[in-house]
């Protein structure tokens, strides 16, 4: 009796821990959108790798489309990067400068942070496509030292 009291003791706590980590394991791909047809979500097997990472899609022509116009899209492809956890903000993507927490904004569904609240109005001042050619363009996105997130070992 008291084996099973102890064994079903454990598959409970084993079941409570398996649960919480699924939580903080969310696919990054979930409920993500193309950009190049916004009504429609990714799929994973419909990628191109762009930038040490992978930019998704809904469909072949979406891939050939972006794939012939890499630079067209790139503003919208850096997002995507960040968006999917690929990459990781680490400099104001204006100035280049420290980033300050307070002035985080939300761009499209990924927390932006600025060095100043100049910055910040700057981009809040700005809305869809524009907002997101501003903070994630090329210029920007170097500037902004948006870098590879690093794998974690196991």
């Amino acid at each position: 009796m008291k084996r099973t009291v102890v064994a079903m003791a454990i598959a409970a706590v084993l079941g409570f821990v398996g649960t919480s980590i699924g939580v903080e394991d969310k696919n990054p791909l979930e409920g993500v959108k193309c950009f190049l047809m916004p009504a429609k979500a990714i799929s994973a097997e419909k990628s191109v790798d762009y930038k040490d990472g992978k930019v998704y899609f809904c469909c072949p022509n979406c891939v050939k489309k972006f794939s012939e116009s890499k630079e067209k899209y790139e503003a919208k492809a850096n997002h995507q990067l960040v968006l999917t956890k690929q990459y990781k903000q680490e400099g104001c993507p204006f100035s280049g400068g420290k980033l300050d927490d307070a002035t985080a904004i939300e761009v499209s569904g990924v927390k932006v942070a600025f060095c100043c609240n100049n910055c910040k109005g700057t981009a809040e001042k700005l809305t869809g496509d524009e907002q997101i050619n501003k903070v994630f363009g090329k210029e920007s996105f170097e500037k902004g030292k948006f870098t590879k997130v690093k794998a974690e070992k196991k």
